[in-house]
């Protein structure tokens, strides 16, 4: 039997009461605020244990590394023994403080705590007013004082107990110590793979009480202080509500209640009938002056072959740079204006609504050859995407080659192999990740993949940084390619719509390849390719301005599927647009990552853009380099676009809170 020495049964023990009282909260939690009937689930239950063994264990490696300085190990200095009884003990305090501004927060808001309780301090007076006549403050005060004496007598005679017990011999006692400082590094990590347990595992439980019921106040609390300042100016949406309603063609105009939803029954060029399959292939750093399309490098033949297949479009931006920024606007159909960090890291936006849900006879599959747990994208997936399969890196037969996973080659593959095995209609979503630093391309491929080589001045003069880089945008097309033929094989294939998107663009130099405006205002970083091709399509280019923000209300719309849209997308397929140049042809840019955060338009042969807050623009054409004349037609465009960019951009922000699924509070 090994022995253990006290300090670590002193902080095992510790870390064991205080998991055990915050389970205890939980429990109260439930039984508070349970729906009628609701069975207690063991899952939030399971999952919220290893939540809070992430706080407590926090405090364990303190303990053990803080006694690793002799003056401070209460074995070694009995006089700290009650500043550790103190400490452990206000330790105690701040966590029931959570736990019970948490409990009136639920009660109030249906939420879990969050950072954003810190913006009431603004009206700090008014708060403490309502919290004052509403709740049992005083009671409240008596009751946490009792508590924290009570375990302050506890963890003072639990001091003295292992103070009492002998030591063991000082020989290689430091291994027992490392090891047990690993078991708790563990429960800080608390998961298996390559992320650490983060909040949004929560959803995966796929029911919103069991969700809120399994998160830590405390580390939710710490996870949302960057967020504390993210919000949404309603009145400046308001202001702009009507030009955007005529944008969108809402229907049903409410400008008190700020109504964006329209109810839509397409008629596509596909018959419904066949309830045709839907392939949506989200292409890592798909640049679009980096392809075969315009690049005369060539790194992407089989990719243009089949662009000059199926529709193709010529003029496609991405709202903003970033591939957690990408994923959020083809999902959601919402640009992504979060600072500083993205919306899929904000536990306050996690619950969306989506076109892809109105797809209700279909099964819904998303495949990523590594972990969803990147971005704290599982969340927007698996709670908001009704009856989700998710396949992560370990799900595939195959072996990670890389950071990102399991090659795009093998999760093409098996992509294809698990949906030729469905037996009713599926909308699968396959991202992939090897166009990426560290570029690898898998051993096992080489001998079908050759690799080239080319002069470093023809590299860069076409807008490639490296060899790895353009290399890796060929093995992205040779995936490609090998997908597309294990797919004709399988009987899936002819009543199949395949979509090819790019989640973002790269910054760089597109020489001559593209007006200067694509390197001089960065439009680079956001231009990416966008192809529908089926067998049950007519090819086709299309040369007008659209956004990933329209990805979901067009395949709807070639379907012939009804669906609902609450957000800033269009169906490019919609007759009804084409008498609408504006409407037809224009996208909203945001660089929330910028210091001076940059919003702009492009519409039709022109691209604005300014910084927020400042008088500053930036108006220059996208088909030609020649200046726009001084005068009013300047004006005029500039005027409109500007007009046009800060209602994109405070309806963004707006909806982003207010986009929650039907039966959602808002």
């Amino acid at each position: 039997m090994v022995r253990l020495p006290r300090l670590i049964k002193w902080t095992a023990s510790v870390v064991f009461v205080l998991l055990v009282i915050l389970t205890i909260f939980r429990l109260v939690f439930f039984l508070w605020y349970r729906p009628p009937g609701y069975v207690l689930p063991g899952s939030a239950f399971l999952m919220g244990l290893r939540l809070d063994l992430r706080v407590v264990s926090i405090l364990g490696l303190f303990m053990l590394l803080l006694s690793a300085i002799p003056f401070f190990n209460p074995f070694r200095n009995r006089s700290t023994g009650r500043w550790w009884n103190i400490f452990l003990s206000f330790v105690f305090l701040l966590i029931l403080f959570f736990y019970v501004v948490d409990f009136f927060h639920y009660d109030y808001l249906k939420q879990r705590l969050n950072a954003n309780i810190l913006n009431y301090l603004q009206d700090a007076g008014i708060s403490m007013g309502m919290v004052w006549e509403t709740y049992p403050v005083i009671p409240g005060i008596i009751f946490m004082a009792l508590l924290v004496v009570l375990v302050y007598v506890f963890f003072k005679k639990l001091l003295s107990f292992f103070l009492r017990r002998n030591p063991l011999p000082q020989k290689r006692i430091w291994i027992r110590h490392v090891l047990f400082g690993l078991i708790l590094f563990a429960g800080v990590w608390g998961s298996l793979g390559q992320f650490p347990l983060r909040w949004s595992d929560v959803f995966s439980l796929k029911d919103a009480f069991r969700a809120q019921l399994a998160l830590n106040p405390v580390q939710m609390f710490f996870s949302t202080l960057s967020f504390k300042n993210s919000t949404y100016n309603e009145a400046k949406a308001r202001s702009y509500y009507n030009l955007m309603a005529d944008y969108l063609s809402v229907p049903a105009r409410d400008s008190a209640a700020l109504n964006y939803q329209r109810t839509l029954y397409p008629s596509g060029p596909i018959d419904p009938s066949t309830s045709p399959n839907v392939i949506l292939v989200i292409c890592e750093s798909f640049s679009s002056y980096k392809s075969s399309m315009w690049n005369p490098l060539n790194p992407s033949p089989y990719f243009d072959s089949l662009s000059a297949q199926g529709i193709f479009f010529d003029h496609c931006f991405t709202p903003s740079y970033g591939t957690a920024r990408g994923i959020w606007a083809t999902i959601t159909g919402i640009p992504d204006v979060e600072a500083p960090r993205t919306a899929s890291r904000n536990p306050s936006l996690v619950d969306q609504q989506t076109i892809l849900n109105d797809f209700r006879s279909y099964e819904k599959y998303y495949f990523i050859g590594g972990s969803a747990s990147w971005a704290n994208m599982r969340g927007l997936l698996e709670f908001n995407i009704e009856g989700l399969k998710l396949y992560e890196q370990e799900d595939f037969k195959s072996e990670r080659v890389d950071v990102w996973g399991v090659s795009d080659k093998n999760l093409f593959l098996e992509s294809s192999k698990i949906l030729a095995a469905q037996q009713k209609p599926f909308f699968a979503i396959i991202q992939t990740a090897d166009n990426h630093r560290p570029y690898t391309i898998p051993d096992a491929d080489l001998s079908e993949f050759k690799k080239q080589q080319l002069p470093v001045d023809s590299l860069k003069k076409y807008g490639f940084i490296s060899i790895e880089e353009f290399n890796a945008v060929r093995y992205m097309d040779f995936s490609i390619r090998k997908f597309m033929e294990a797919a004709s094989r399988e009987a899936y294939f002819k009543n199949t719509v395949f979509v090819f998107i790019g989640d973002h663009g790269i910054r760089g130099d597109a020489g001559t390849m593209f007006p200067k405006a694509w390197t001089e205002q960065g439009l680079t970083t956001v231009h990416v390719p966008l192809l529908f091709y089926s067998p049950l399509l007519e090819n086709g280019k299309r040369h007008q301005v659209c956004s990933q923000l329209d990805i979901m209300p067009s395949i709807a719309g070639l379907l012939s599927v009804p669906y609902t849209n609450t957000s800033l997308g269009k169906n490019l397929f919609d007759p009804a647009l084409m008498g609408n140049d504006f409407k037809s042809s224009s996208a909203f840019i945001a660089d929330p990552d910028d210091h001076e955060k940059k919003i702009g338009m492009i519409a039709g042969d022109y691209f604005f853009r300014q910084s927020l807050g400042k008088n500053d623009y930036e108006l220059v054409s996208i088909r030609n380099n020649q200046p726009l004349p001084e005068g009013r037609f300047k004006d005029s465009v500039k005027n409109k676009l500007q007009l046009y960019s800060n209602a994109f951009y405070e309806t963004a922000r707006y909806m982003l809170y207010h986009n929650k699924k039907a039966g959602s509070a808002q």
